[in-house]
Formats: structure tokens, C-alpha cells, sequence
């Protein structure tokens, strides 16, 4: 099957990391945006772009019918979906089927299968593999109580759709029931159009560990590994690596066949990730499938040395796999951090605003997946991701001496990151001997850092990043309409100034 041109159903730094992998092809691409996203990187990298309507996800991103008609002006072949929005959307996908455009992704009676969380609980326990104990079924509001009795405080309510720790929250007792389904299915439906819930027995300190899968329309399948994933706040992850510190070689031999048997089972083609819980005893249940590529897979490319979007559009064009089980292996360590637009200290609220300038590290081992640049303005309506910082070497030991590195070379100036949180992550002790899980940084969060002192070299580039920012726009003819610089900064240079950091 030819396909010669991809529309990119996405933004940020996945769309850009996917029309990289269609240039490398030779493949022609097509983006879309929303209002908001109109001057984004993925905008500017694309052979065509369209507009896609409002900034709200809901009028833009996840309008499957625009997002078709825009295929059928552009011609494309195929459209990629990148993660979440409408990736693990069964309706869209089986409305591209219908269009004749390839969905770069399984089929759609496969992700109404696995994407949705209680039937994919349904297949895992028909395949002999066990799962997080918990209801089969979406629930009404009505049984939501006796089901949790019956399962016993604490328990998950979670959204049956989706992922990406939207819609889920953690119940500790029949008091928080109402709030928590509240937000829960509001936030589940404002994420991915359907606010149904099920719930499942909350584990105490679970560690987090997904396998990455690949399957072909000849029969292949295979297990690219796992990534530790338990870094993670208000469930949702922060930091990923691979190979898991806490797997041992059997442990890990075992929970790839657990997720061979489940895409056997489902009749699973293209790629997508099998999470797990496992227990203090090693224990693990499947959690969930994303039927997607995950935003972590770089993480997997660094130490498989495959890539994972140009497998995907080979799958989806038909061909075979062109390698089998025993000829894969895990090489060195790669650690993933997640930068958003947030602020640690203040409960990682949302950082949105300019970057009035930005330096990224690089050197050996260092790969930074990026959907920003410097003058951009970070908007408000969607995820905070702004990059993913990836390092690898030939030990976990040197992959975390070159995180360190490069966090210490990378500078977001304009708004707040994740970055010094990162760099507390990689100098704390449970991390460092590889003994953390899922509540680390709820309590990373309880002790407070010491407050760091500004260096002057540090207060200095501020400073003239800020000017020279100014600068240029100046010579733009923009010096009238000059974008604000945010309160924080402009007290900061002033204190500089004063002398008084």
C-alpha cells in the first residue's frame, strides 16, 4: 500500500517529531492548528498546513469531521494521530477507514476493544493475565458507592477512555465519592468526548512499568521492553526510563510474554504500550493498553535503537516487521524528562507565556524533542509539554551523569519549567539507587528545597536574554506593540540591578 503524503492530527513536539520521521521518507506531510497554534514549530516544519478552528481542543483538535475534510482538500493517504486528542478515538478511526485514508494506528474495532479500559480488563483476564482487581463495566453514578465498598477504600475512579492520567482520581473514602466523579468525568470529557468511569482497588506505592509492543499484518509480533514509569504527580508522568531498575531478567522475560499473549488475544496491529502495577512482592496486573504511540518512546528508541513512527507507517503501509523477537536487545540506559510549562513550587501550576529566550543542551548522549522555539508564546488551553529531554549512556550511572549535564546547559527563559525540579529528582538517593515509586513525588513535594542562590553570571543572562529579546523586536518595527514581559522577570532584572541577588 503506497502512502505518499500524512496528515499530522496533532501539535506540539509530537507533531514535529512525526513529520521528522515522514521527511526522512520522503513521505509529504500536512499539519493543522487552531488559532492558538497558528505560529507553532509543527506549523512552520510541514510541507502544508491548515486551519483547523478555536483554540479550544474541543473546536479544533478533536473535530474529527475537520480534520477529514482537511485530508480530503490536501489528498493525503493517511493520517497520523499522534497521542491523545483523537488517538484512541474508535469513531474517528473507523470514520477514516470509511474515507479510505489509512489510520496510522490499529484498527478500529481494536482500540474500541483495548482503548477502552474495561473491555481491554475484559481481554486481559480471558488471556490468562492479571489484572488490578476492579469492575469489568462502566458504571452509573448509582453503583459507583457499593462498588467501592465492596472493593474496600482507597479505590481509582477512572476514565473507561483515554489516558494520560486524565480523569482519574484517587478515592479514600465514601465523603470524596462525589466530588472526585465530578471531576473526573468532567475532565474525561473535556479530554477525549466521553466521561464514562469504572473503578479499580487502589495499590499501596505500586511501581508503574509498561511494555512496548509492535504487531504486523503478517502474523509478527514483538516486545521492544519495558520503561519504568513511576515518576509521576497527580498520576500523570514525569520522568521515564528504560531499563527498569526494578526488573529482574525473568521478571522482564515474563511480563513481555504477559503482553504478547494480550495483543495475541486482541489481534492488535501497529504500536502500543501495555501498562502494569506491580506489587511490593513484584507482582504485576495489567492497568491498561494506549492504543498509541506513547509520548515516552524515545526512551525506547535510545536503547532499542529502532524508530518507532517509521515502524509504524511501515506497518500501516503493510509491510512485515522486518525483525523478530530474539533479534532485539536492550543497550546501555536512556532517562526521559518531561519539561512542561509549570511550576514546581507552586503544585506544578501551569506556566504559560512567552520564551523570551531558550537554550538547549546538546552533546553525546543528549536528544531533545521539542515543539517550541525561542519568542514562542506557550499557550493555556493545552498540556504544558514543551519538550522531552532524553539522555542516554552505556550504564543508568552514565545516563544520569548526563541528564545532570544537560540539565545544567538547558535555560527557558519567560516562563517556569520542570527543569529545577528534574535536577532534586536526579540528586535525591531513592532515585539515584533506583528504590522509588509511585507516591516519590508526592514526597519529594513535603520537603521543601532549600532556596538556591541566583549565581550573578545566572542574573546577567537573564538580563540581557530580556534586552536582547527586546531588542530584535525593535528592529521588527514592533517596539510600539513590544510583548510584556511576565512581572516575575522584570522584578528579577530589577533586583539584579539593585544588587540584592
Amino acid at each position: 500500500m503506497r502512502i505518499d503524503k500524512i496528515l499530522v492530527a496533532n501539535r506540539g513536539e509530537i507533531a514535529v517529531r512525526v513529520l521528522r520521521a515522514c521527511r526522512e521518507m520522503g513521505i509529504r506531510s500536512v499539519a493543522v492548528y487552531s488559532e492558538a497554534d497558528r505560529d507553532a514549530l509543527h506549523v512552520r516544519r510541514a510541507d502544508e498546513a491548515y486551519p483547523l478552528g478555536p483554540a479550544p481542543s474541543r473546536d479544533s483538535y478533536l473535530r474529527g469531521d475537520k480534520l477529514l475534510e482537511i485530508a480530503r482538500r490536501a489528498s493525503v493517504d493517511a493520517i497520523h494521530p499522534g497521542y491523545g486528542f483523537l488517538s484512541e478515538s474508535a469513531a474517528f478511526a473507523r470514520a477514516c477507514e470509511d474515507a479510505g485514508v489509512v489510520f496510522i494506528g490499529p484498527r478500529s474495532e481494536t482500540i474500541a476493544l483495548m482503548g477502552e479500559k474495561t473491555s481491554a480488563r475484559r481481554v486481559a483476564a480471558a488471556a490468562g493475565v492479571p489484572v488490578v482487581p476492579g469492575t469489568l463495566e462502566r458504571l452509573a453514578d448509582g453503583a459507583l458507592l457499593a462498588e467501592a465498598e465492596k472493593l474496600g477504600f482507597p479505590v481509582m475512579l477512572k476514565a473507561a477512555a483515554g489516558g494520560g492520567g486524565k480523569g482519574l482520581r484517587l478515592v479514600n473514602g465514601a465523603a470524596e465519592l462525589p466530588a472526585a466523579l465530578q471531576r473526573a468525568r468532567s475532565e474525561a470529557g473535556n479530554a477525549f468526548g466521553d466521561d464514562s468511569v469504572y473503578l479499580e482497588k487502589a495499590l499501596l506505592r505500586p511501581r508503574h512499568v509498561e511494555i512496548q509492543v509492535l504487531a504486523d499484518h503478517h502474523g509478527n509480533a514483538v516486545h521492544l521492553f519495558e520503561r519504568e514509569c513511576s515518576l509521576q504527580r497527580r498520576h500523570q508522568k514525569l520522568l521515564e526510563e528504560s531499563p527498569s531498575p526494578l526488573l529482574t531478567p525473568e521478571l522482564r522475560e515474563r511480563m513481555g510474554e504477559l503482553a504478547l499473549q494480550l495483543v495475541r488475544q486482541a489481534g492488535y496491529r501497529n504500536a502500543g504500550t501495555l501498562e502494569f502495577l506491580v506489587d511490593a512482592e513484584k507482582k504485576p496486573y495489567f492497568l491498561e493498553m494506549n492504543t498509541r504511540l506513547q509520548v515516552e518512546h524515545p526512551v525506547t528508541e535510545m536503547v532499542t535503537g529502532l524508530d518507532l513512527v517509521r515502524l509504524q507507517i511501515g506497518i500501516a503501509r503493510g509491510e512485515p516487521l522486518p525483525f523478530r523477537q530474539q533479534d532485539l536487545k536492550q543497550r546501555g540506559h536512556a532517562i526521559e524528562c518531561r519539561v512542561y510549562a509549570e511550576d514546581p513550587e507552586q503544585g506544578f501550576l501551569p506556566s504559560p507565556g512567552r520564551i523570551v529566550a531558550l537554550r538547549v543542551p546538546g552533546g553525546p548522549g543528549v536528544r531533545d524533542d521539542s515543539g517550541v522555539y525561542e519568542g514562542y508564546e506557550v499557550p493555556i488551553h493545552y498540556d504544558a509539554l514543551i519538550s522531552k529531554l532524553v539522555a542516554y549512556g552505556g550504564s543508568r550511572a552514565e545516563a544520569i551523569e548526563r541528564m545532570r549535564r544537560a540539565l545544567a546547559e538547558y535555560r527557558v527563559l519567560g516562563i517556569k519549567t520542570t527543569l529545577p525540579f528534574f535536577e532534586r529528582v536526579l540528586e535525591h538517593e531513592d532515585f539515584l539507587s533506583g528504590e522509588y515509586d509511585t507516591s516519590f513525588v508526592e514526597r519529594l513535594a513535603t520537603s521543601r528545597p532549600e532556596r538556591r542562590a541566583e549565581r550573578p553570571i545566572d542574573v546577567a543572562v537573564a538580563a540581557a536574554a530580556i534586552h536582547a529579546f527586546l531588542d530584535r523586536q525593535a528592529v521588527r518595527g514592533a517596539a510600539a506593540a513590544a510583548p510584556a514581559v511576565s512581572a516575575w522577570w522584570g522584578n528579577g532584572v530589577r533586583e539584579a540591578q539593585a544588587g540584592r541577588l
